[in-house]
């Protein structure tokens, strides 16, 4: 009798567990879900604030110690050192290959340093992970840009600025590639 209380109150406290978990994780998505909305109203004042709330809940992987992995690679891309940046973001996506943000961090160190392939790899992981990630799609944009693919990258910047409106830049390459590609009859 002891031990099947003793497995009874194991399995309870794991189920309480997955819970909590899921509660958690379903607000997290909720809080983002009214996050991406405030984005999207091309009228709203506060997009700076809510830019910032997302990049802040992106940046949570729910570990202490991956979250140590992508302030690391993130220094160590902001001092150039692009070689340590993608060992400590690669550790990050070994570890935690759910976490888009880590994936994303990855990519940007991979296009830093020139390698365009890896770069739009984890882009795509990103993406499947936070379809929502503007930041991503931004990048992906550069690269095809860059590669001279500039109708696929006239879609994917649109497509961004459907999340997120308020990227002037994005706008500025947008209007560009638009002008170069849209050519005069004679």
């Amino acid at each position: 009798m002891g031990r099947l209380t003793t497995h009874l109150r194991a399995l309870f406290t794991a189920f309480a567990a997955a819970l909590l978990l899921a509660g958690q994780v379903f607000a997290a998505s909720e809080l983002l879900d009214n996050l991406y909305a405030e984005l999207a109203d091309p009228n709203n004042p506060e997009w700076q604030r809510v830019q910032a709330d997302i990049l802040r809940e992106w940046s949570k992987s729910g570990s202490p110690s991956m979250d140590l992995l992508l302030k690391r690679g993130r220094e160590a891309m902001e001092a150039g050192d692009l070689t340590a940046a993608i060992e400590h973001f690669t550790a990050l996506t070994d570890h935690a290959p759910e976490f888009a943000e880590g994936w994303n961090a990855r990519a940007t160190a991979y296009y830093l340093a020139g390698q365009f392939g890896p770069s739009v790899a984890d882009i795509r992981r990103t993406l499947a992970l936070n379809a929502q990630h503007f930041g991503a799609l931004d990048g992906l944009g550069m690269i095809l840009e860059e590669l001279g693919r500039d109708a696929a990258a006239i879609e994917v910047f649109r497509a961004s600025l459907a999340i997120h409106p308020h990227q002037d830049n994005i706008k500025q390459a947008l209007e560009r590639l638009e002008q170069k590609t849209s050519g005069t009859a004679l």
